[in-house]
Parts: structure tokens; C-alpha cells; sequence
């Protein structure tokens, strides 16, 4: 039986993935979610889980001896590591926690990860690593040089070339996702989608960063989930993967989508000053992992958008309890203290 150690299980894409993997493979693995319980992890985003083999641990991954403490006396086949802080606006703020959770918490487990001979390592990047494209550029490659301008997307970058360091000096089982922007169910509202529509219900103003005129590539999670569960089995070691969903759309355009969604007036828009060193355009070509495995995003962005909304709309409780903190009520009832 497969074990799978996933890192930050709790936040909003590691959940779905271990939902992915549980839809999947059902009682037929074991899963160890190693999360500490940041504002942005919420052990309410796996309260539908209920298999057996399926283990929680309250770790911080920048603390070593403790990470050790979860390492110690299992094999792990595969570590997936989705665990980082995100948000880009709090790493213009202060980048402390970035560099000690992205590049010091990745160091960590890599040495952890090599020490207790793990199998398949999956480093779960992002875009922004490569920087920015004009309107008219192409997508980025993997071929595409690391131009991080914000610092959250150097210490990913930092923690990309850790993870290649230590394939080209140990022969260490590395392989590193780069993907493009996730929405989906249980993504914290800080970030633009799930900001925007909880924001609209309450008829509160939608703040859009300059003109609106940014574009991203959009993804829904559970076809970026499924992603990286391929890439575990049939990536090569040592390659970079980029995963896109083939969606790329101003940010103004997604607000106004919203906001039709859910029958609102664009009069809730408010232009706000733009973020310093704010990344014009991303976008990813992801034929290099089409070519090698098959996969292919199935969910379109304005399906995904509907259904992404809707979720919300249908959760104010999610909502609420994120908002207040509650969550940790639940991890109490569960585990007996509080983080």
C-alpha cells in the first residue's frame, strides 16, 4: 500500500488534493497530512473525510526535529509538498515567513525526505516564479528563465532551485509543478475570486488593483489536484512540469463575471492603487506534460466559475467560521488543544 506524506493538507488546494486522492484510490493508500495551522489551514476543508488511513499531524515544517517526529518509523513512498505561505501582498508586507516556511521549511523536508529514502518528491510551484509576459508573448515553457519579482515568488523560486540542487547532487527523486492561478471550493478569501464574491454578497466593495487589466491564467483545483497526482506517477525525476488551464482572462473580466453570477451591479467595483511590482500577464504552456502523460485540464473557466461561486454561496457557514476563527473550536473537539 502506497503512504503519501502531504504538507500543508489543510489549506486550500492541498484538501482538494487529498479529496483527489481518497475519490481515486479510496482505502487503497494511506495518507499523513502534515499542516500547521496557519490562518490560511482549516481542518473543516477535510471534515468529510472519514477513511482510516487517513492520519492528521500538527506540524510546522520549518521546525525540523518535529517534522522528523512524523518521518520517523514510516516509509513514505511520496511526499507531495504543497505547504507555503501565498499571498503576495502579505510577502510585500514582511517576507520573514516566507523565506522560513518556502526556502527553510523545503530544505527540511528534502533532507528529511532524502534521509528516510522517499521515492517520489513532488515540489508544487507556482507561475510566478518566471516572472512576467507582455500581451503579446508567448506562454511560458519550462524552458523559461526564473524572473521572480515580488517576494513571495523568489523564495518559491529559491525552493524550486533547492529542490533541482539536490536532484543534480544526490540523485535525489525530484520533481517540481509550476501552475497557473486555482480557484475552487475552500480557497481563502484573501485571494481574488473567493474575495469577490463574498465581497458581492454582502454588497461591499470589490477592490481591483489598477485598472483591472492583469492577466492570469485560471485553473480550477481539481483539475490542477489531478495534475499532480499524474505527474507523481508518470513524471520524470528531475523535470519541471507546467500545469495550465488554458484560460487566461483580464482580472476585471473575472470580477464582472462574478458579479453577473450573482446578479449584482458593476457599480460594486472599486479601483484601488495598483501592488508594487504587480505582474502584468501569466500564462502556461503545458505541452510538455500533455506529451508525457496524457493529462489535459476538462474543466472550463466559465463552468468552474459558476460552480466556484455557487459553492460559496451554498457554504456562508466555511465562510463565516474562516472569517472568525472557529475552525479551531473543531481542531480542539478533534486533537484536545488548541494550535
Amino acid at each position: 500500500m502506497k503512504k503519501y506524506l502531504v504538507t500543508g493538507g489543510a489549506g486550500f488546494i492541498g484538501a482538494n488534493f487529498i479529496l483527489t486522492l481518497l475519490e481515486k484510490y479510496g482505502d487503497g493508500i494511506e495518507i499523513h497530512n502534515v499542516d500547521c495551522l496557519t490562518y490560511a489551514g482549516n481542518l473543516e476543508n477535510l471534515k468529510s473525510v472519514k477513511s482510516p488511513r487517513y492520519h492528521f499531524h500538527k506540524c510546522d515544517i520549518r521546525k525540523r526535529d518535529e517534522l522528523e517526529s512524523v518521518f520517523r518509523s514510516r516509509q513514505f513512498d511520496c511526499v507531495i509538498h504543497f505547504a507555503a505561505e501565498s499571498h503576495v501582498d502579505r510577502s510585500i508586507l514582511d517576507s520573514t515567513a516566507f523565506i522560513e516556511t518556502n526556502v527553510l521549511g523545503t530544505q527540511n523536508l528534502l533532507d528529511l525526505s532524502r534521509n528516510y529514502e522517499v521515492d517520489r518528491f513532488v515540489h508544487v510551484s507556482t507561475d510566478e516564479v518566471y516572472g512576467t509576459l507582455s500581451m503579446d508573448a508567448p506562454p511560458f515553457t519550462e524552458a523559461h528563465q526564473i524572473e521572480p519579482n515580488s517576494p513571495y515568488s523568489a523564495s518559491k523560486a529559491g525552493s524550486d532551485l533547492l529542490v533541482r540542487s539536490y536532484v543534480e547532487t544526490y540523485g535525489f527523486p525530484g520533481i517540481i509543478t509550476r501552475c497557473s492561478n486555482n480557484y475552487g471550493p475552500f480557497q481563502f478569501p484573501e485571494k481574488l475570486i473567493p474575495l469577490m464574491v463574498c465581497n458581492a454578497q454582502e454588497n461591499k466593495a470589490l477592490p481591483v488593483y489598477g485598472k483591472g487589466d492583469n492577466v492570469r491564467d485560471w485553473i480550477h483545483v481539481t483539475d490542477h489536484c489531478k495534475a499532480v497526482e499524474t505527474i507523481a506517477r508518470k513524471g520524470r525525476v528531475g523535470e519541471a512540469y507546467n500545469i495550465g488551464g488554458d484560460a487566461e482572462m483580464p482580472n476585471i473580466d473575472v470580477v464582472k463575471s462574478i458579479l453577473k453570477i450573482l446578479d449584482k451591479p458593476e457599480t460594486l467595483i472599486e479601483y484601488v492603487t495598483d501592488r508594487l511590482g504587480h505582474d502584468f500577464r501569466y500564462a502556461m504552456n503545458h505541452d510538455k506534460l500533455t506529451r508525457e502523460t496524457g493529462w489535459q485540464p476538462q474543466m472550463t473557466f466559465e463552468k468552474g466559475l459558476e460552480n466556484t461561486v455557487k459553492w460559496y454561496v451554498d457554504h456562508p457557514e466555511w465562510t463565516d467560521s474562516v472569517r472568525s476563527g472557529a475552525y479551531m473550536d473543531y481542531y480542539q473537539d478533534q486533537y484536545g488543544e488548541k494550535k
